[in-house]
C-alpha cells in the first residue's frame, strides 16, 4: 500500500505548462482551427487531436476514409514538430499522453469555440 501511495504522489494529473506550449504551437502553425463554423471546430478538434494522442502512444490509426486521411496528415505533423520542439513529451507515459491530449482539447475547444467571441460561429446563416 505504501508503493501505491508513493506512486499516486508523483503522477501529475495537471499538464498546464505543457498544454500551454502545445496550444501557442497550435495557434500559431494550424489553419484547421479557423473554420468559420462551430461544428466544423468540433469535429476538426475532435478528429485531430484523437488521431494525435493515437500516434503519440503508438496505437492504430482509422484511416479508412478521405476524411480520416486528412485529419491523419494534419495529426503526423504536429506530432513529427512536437517531438522536436518539445521533448520532454517523448519522455512521456502512455497514461500522462492521454492526460496531456485531453487537456489539449478541452483547452483548444474553450480557445476556439465556446469561449471564442467570433459571432460568425453561431450565425446560423453562415
Amino acid at each position: 500500500m505504501h508503493a501505491s501511495k508513493k506512486e499516486a504522489a508523483h503522477q501529475r494529473v495537471d499538464f498546464e505548462p505543457e498544454v500551454e506550449q502545445l496550444i501557442d504551437y497550435i495557434m500559431k502553425h494550424c489553419l484547421w482551427q479557423f473554420h468559420s463554423r462551430s461544428w466544423d471546430r468540433e469535429r476538426q478538434n475532435e478528429e485531430i487531436l484523437k488521431k494525435t494522442k493515437q500516434l503519440l502512444c503508438g496505437e492504430p490509426v482509422d484511416l479508412s476514409t478521405p476524411s480520416d486521411r486528412c485529419y491523419w496528415v494534419d495529426a503526423v505533423s504536429m506530432v513529427d514538430d512536437f517531438r522536436v520542439r518539445y521533448p520532454w513529451i517523448n519522455d512521456m507515459s502512455k497514461d500522462d499522453l492521454i492526460l496531456l491530449m485531453e487537456g489539449l482539447k478541452k483547452r483548444l475547444d474553450y480557445l476556439t469555440i465556446s469561449g471564442s467571441l467570433n459571432e460568425e460561429l453561431t450565425d446560423k446563416h453562415y
